[in-house]
């Protein structure tokens, strides 16, 4: 951990959204001497930082930090970097809020699952939001703290793909959490590659078993590898050129590629799983935990939306949505008689 030091230069930053991820970073380069600022809607954790700080606890060592923290309706004052961490279904309504809080020539940089910058867009000018990329494992456990499980890809760039001046500073900044994070020139295909992951980890979290567990089963292999398939036929009909991360190889399931080696990468994505002492994904935890909606919409449904723009089918992905959208209303349980409905989809040859 860490590359750069406060010595180097102190930021001020806004956090918004100090959960998982948000409040992992945050919590980095609070102790590194960052000005940080958490703006979380709720209130309870909001209420526990002020009192204790933010504590980070995990393999990685145990560790509080004190730090301004809001609710949106209380912040006041404007800020030229803000991270954008919310889970994504949340992302219009943050960056509405949000909004207001950057100062004229600032930045907002989308550190979330799925296409945020897209929806961001939306609020604030395009030529002020980067995106970026993290796959680390991390858990909100309760009010002022988080859990930090595992290591996993930083990455950060502009969306037009060059390289700024701005994007090396944000870089810099985000090696002090970690110091193998990466400043790209195609954030979009990492996030793309995220959206491949992301649709097996959904699959995984319809049953009680863990990330490498589920991802291990020989019985669920076709599955796993004509739904990263599919997510990777849209990547391409989309103009994206995929990027590998922690064992996840898009090459193996772009068209062409053999079974031996979407099944090469499936088996790397359950040793680096394996590493991690987050087992289960925040999809599950979300299902079986905290019994709120996930981010399926916000993640998958791009895949469903792009796929229709482009012609390019999509029934495994559409029907996992469905999955998930029966468990988070009560209708469905969690359950492997899931992955075996969605297997019944598999054209007889890939089943």
């Amino acid at each position: 951990m860490g590359g750069v030091t406060a010595q180097e230069g102190s930021q001020r930053l806004l956090v918004w959204g100090a959960g998982a991820i948000g409040g992992t970073i945050g919590a980095y380069l609070a102790r590194a001497g960052q000005e940080v600022t958490f703006v979380d809607v709720a209130a309870d954790h909001v209420a526990a930082i002020r009192e204790r700080g933010l504590t980070i606890t995990g393999p990685f060592g145990d560790f509080s930090v004190s730090a301004p923290a809001f609710t949106p309706d209380e912040l006041r004052g404007q800020w030229d970097t803000a991270l954008l961490c919310t889970k994504a279904q949340h992302t219009a309504a943050a960056a509405q809020a949000l909004a207001p809080h950057l100062g004229p020539d600032g930045m907002v940089v989308s550190v979330q699952n799925g296409l945020n910058p897209l929806i961001i867009n939306e609020t604030i000018p395009a030529g002020r939001v980067l995106g970026s990329f993290v796959n680390f494992g991390a858990d909100y456990l309760e009010p002022g703290v988080v859990h930090y499980g595992g290591r996993g890809a930083v990455v950060v760039g502009e969306q037009d793909g060059q390289i700024t001046e701005r994007a090396r500073r944000l870089h810099a900044l985000f090696q002090i959490f970690d110091d193998h994070a990466i400043l790209s020139p195609n954030v979009w295909g990492y996030l793309w590659s995220k959206l491949g992951y992301g649709a097996l980890l959904f699959a995984t979290a319809v049953t009680h078993d863990s990330i490498a567990d589920a991802l291990n089963r020989p019985e669920d292999r076709a599955l796993y590898t004509e739904l990263g398939r599919e997510v990777m036929r849209v990547a391409l009909a989309h103009g994206v050129t995929p990027e590998a991360f922690n064992g996840f190889d898009p090459a193996a399931f772009l068209p062409g590629a053999s079974d031996a080696a979407a099944h090469a990468s499936l088996d790397e994505m359950v040793a680096f799983n394996r590493r991690s002492a987050k087992t289960h994904s925040g999809i599950w935890r979300d299902l079986a935990v905290r019994k709120r909606r996930t981010e399926v919409d916000a993640q998958l449904g791009w895949v469903v939306h792009f796929g229709a723009v482009h012609g390019v089918p999509t029934p495994l992905t559409t029907h996992l949505v469905a999955l998930i959208h029966g468990i988070e209303e009560g209708t469905r349980e969690l359950s492997r008689d899931n992955l075996t409905e969605l297997r019944g989809l598999l054209l007889p040859e890939r089943a």
